[in-house]
């Protein structure tokens, strides 16, 4: 019996082979793909870096004076502007020091006025010929000690007043103030205890470095003509917090230092990030992406058109002239606005498989379409936005 169903079962097959192939007209129709036709653009070079946080400007609050703090005016963690009072010291013993140069310049102004009338006298006696010439340089020598003594009381009262002025300690700078590290009745001694730091906070730096590698192919690159060197002043700065989540002020590129750091091999460069909301904080871990220069050439594809194999290797789907598809191996570069910049394989002029590229297989007919960005919302790319290749 099953000797019977199997004979059956192998007449069948070429029954039901020869129905379909007179149905199908002998061939599978092709498969439909959308396609994307690569051409040279420029585009930035960015690269991914490492970099911290940290406050454009730090100022350590100190009194200019000792005494005995009476008083804190500021709260902490609030902003500051430059010149509201911090702190207050006792001001008594600066008041009596202001007192005691008030009058000693009142005495000094009282001689100058018992030297000056002298003088005059001694000048009118000397032109009747009543007076002897010493007497009248005698008389012309205590004015100009008076006079003398009258600008060292105005310098000891103005420095009297100074220190009186400094009992109030007053924000050098314009920032966010931290925690109180003096409390009141605490004494302090002239430029020695620090009261609080002061940081500025908007704008804020982001240090990052850069390894010696990196920068010596970029010069040579730029050397050689391959790349653009961007324009001072106009290399744009993108900061991503450590979750992958981009900072939404983008900022601009300050310096990068003319030494390599003997330890790390690397550079240190600086960006300046506008911080309005101040969600960056100094010692913050951030990645940096920096466009270095431009590539006038580079070819870039939808990430979506991207396979990746298990063993890492990265390939596309090309279109030949009869229709028909190739994996063709590329290599990666950095991703731009949602395409990856492919630095190898690709040619100018090649019809790239973005979306359909699931079910192709090498050699495959396929019917292609330009691909519309806005067709295929649910197609999934072969890495998430913003992925960078490995190196």
């Amino acid at each position: 019996m099953k000797r019977l169903c199997i004979a059956v079962l192998a007449a069948l097959i070429p029954v039901q082979a020869a129905l379909a192939q007179a149905q199908g007209g002998g061939e599978m129709p092709p498969t439909p793909v959308s396609f994307v036709q690569v051409q040279p653009e420029a585009l930035p070079v960015i690269n991914d870096l490492p970099g911290r946080i940290s406050a454009t400007r730090i100022a350590e609050v100190r009194p200019r004076v000792g005494g005995i703090v009476v008083e804190r005016v500021f709260e902490q963690g609030s902003l500051v502007n430059a010149g509201d009072v911090l702190y207050r010291l006792d001001p008594a013993q600066y008041r009596v020091q202001v007192a005691s140069a008030e009058g000693t310049l009142a005495r000094a102004q009282a001689a100058q006025k018992n030297a000056q009338s002298e003088a005059t006298r001694q000048q009118e006696l000397r032109e009747r010929n009543a007076s002897s010439g010493s007497t009248y340089d005698t008389a012309v020598s205590a004015l100009a000690q008076a006079d003398a003594d009258i600008a060292i009381a105005q310098a000891q009262l103005q420095q009297a007043q100074l220190d009186l002025d400094y009992t109030e300690v007053r924000a050098p700078i314009t920032g966010v103030i931290g925690r109180a590290t003096i409390t009141e009745g605490a004494l302090v001694a002239a430029q020695t205890d620090v009261l609080a730091t002061i940081q500025q906070l908007d704008p804020i730096y982001a240090d990052f470095t850069q390894s010696t590698s990196q920068v010596l192919a970029l010069r040579r690159q730029m050397a050689e003509g391959q790349l653009a060197a961007a324009a001072p002043g106009e290399a744009k700065v993108s900061i991503f917090y450590d979750d992958g989540t981009r900072y939404e002020h983008p900022g601009k590129l300050l310096f990068s230092e003319a030494t390599v750091d003997e330890t790390t091999g690397q550079v240190t460069l600086r960006a300046e990030v506008p911080n309005p909301e101040g969600y960056l904080l100094p010692g913050l871990y951030v990645r940096v992406q920096i466009e270095q220069a431009v590539r006038n050439d580079a070819l870039a594809v939808p990430q979506m058109a991207v396979q990746r194999a298990q063993d890492g290797s990265t390939s596309v789907f090309v279109i030949g002239e009869d229709n028909s598809v190739q994996p063709r191996p590329v290599t990666l570069g950095s991703v731009i606005d949602g395409r990856w910049v492919v630095n190898e394989g690709l040619n100018p002029g090649d019809r790239v498989v973005v979306a359909g590229a699931q079910k192709l297989q090498p050699g495959m007919a396929v019917q292609p379409e330009p691909w519309q960005p806005n067709a295929d919302p649910n197609a999934q790319g072969d890495t998430a936005q913003g992925e960078q290749p490995a190196n």
